[in-house]
């Protein structure tokens, strides 16, 4: 993907990395942040597997910004550890020499929710898991180097990790890190359909960026920060594009015209594209938040996540696990 013009980094301009930034949450962050009238201003890298639509998304947010070079694209295949190790290496490289201003924050947004049939990454994961945990997991710890306080990562979850919370996906059925990285579920699993199972590994997934983020903030040094968002529930954004056509159709066409609906029989916490990308983009950039971590903000509210989620002997174990898991061959 093409570079726009260096822009040094003693201008006082930040960078953040947005993984899945073309479309939904992610270009809704991407604009939010542009926009915001405080602060120095923003570069934006979006992190991304699709080199035309990042492109695009590359053309529409510059002229969100009005300024050519303030928004990028760089390759990044989240479902392939070689394509994050090389993604991270340019972009390490890149900041060394001066060509992208400091790294302010990383927002660990792409993710997939998979469809009936099982598929695996490039690495031979079970994809979900290896998408929205493990290609995550690697990234932010390849890019450490590049991570000096005050940066912040922020990794967006979902209530659908929460039992008490989840609506229309089946709850969490945690099992060992080397199983579900194969796709076996936890018993809880055990009788579900092919359509139940696919959503099931959602929200396991979605458990573990609980774990991580919770063992992440353990580990990163003073200044550095590490939290985690709940979008709520955002129609048409694309999680669904592994699904089934008609299932994609009703995802991306039908509920979004029909979210008064969705809070009243689903659940209040629906909100458009646009309401959850400013509130992610707040939890990147407002100033006060700069010593706030270890937590899991539900929009713009600090919440408690679910009961499960705070098993720290578990979080440990899935870094653990994770770290041999994605070790380099």
């Amino acid at each position: 993907m093409n570079h726009p013009p260096v822009c040094n980094a003693s201008t006082g301009t930040r960078t953040v990395l947005i993984t899945g930034g073309n479309t939904g949450l992610g270009f809704a962050c991407a604009s939010a942040i542009l926009k915001s009238p405080a602060g120095p201003p923003w570069r934006i890298v979006l992190g991304c597997r699709d080199e035309g639509r990042a492109q695009a998304a590359v053309d529409q947010l510059t002229r969100v910004a009005g300024v050519a070079g303030q928004v990028e694209a760089m390759s990044l295949d989240l479902a392939s550890l070689a394509s994050v190790r090389a993604f991270a290496a340019e972009l390490i490289g890149r900041t060394q020499s001066g060509e992208i201003p400091r790294l302010h924050a990383l927002v660990c947004n792409a993710g997939v929710q998979a469809g009936t049939t099982q598929t695996e990454t490039a690495d031979g994961f079970e994809s979900t898991f290896g998408v929205n945990h493990l290609g995550h997991f690697v990234l932010v710890n390849e890019l450490m180097s590049v991570l000096p306080p005050p940066a912040r990562v922020v990794v967006v979850a979902s209530d659908t990790h929460d039992p008490a919370k989840t609506v229309g996906v089946p709850a969490p059925a945690w099992n060992s890190t080397y199983a579900l990285a194969r796709g076996h579920l936890g018993p809880a699993a055990a009788a579900d359909k092919p359509f139940a199972s696919g959503q099931r590994r959602y929200s396991t997934s979605k458990l573990a960026n609980m774990y991580f983020t919770y063992a992440l903030a353990r580990r990163l040094p003073a200044g550095v920060t590490a939290n985690a968002f709940n979008p709520g529930l955002v129609p048409g954004t694309g999680l669904q594009r592994e699904a089934a056509a008609p299932l994609r159709f009703v995802t991306k066409h039908v509920l979004p015209h029909a979210r008064w609906l969705l809070r009243r029989v689903l659940t209040p916490n629906v909100h458009t594209a646009e309401e959850s990308g400013g509130a992610l983009a707040w939890l990147v950039t407002d100033p006060e938040l700069a010593g706030t971590t270890g937590k899991y903000f539900d929009g713009r509210r600090a919440i408690p996540s679910s009961e499960e989620s705070y098993d720290d002997l578990r979080a440990e174990e899935l870094w653990n696990d994770s770290l041999a898991l994605t070790a380099r061959p």
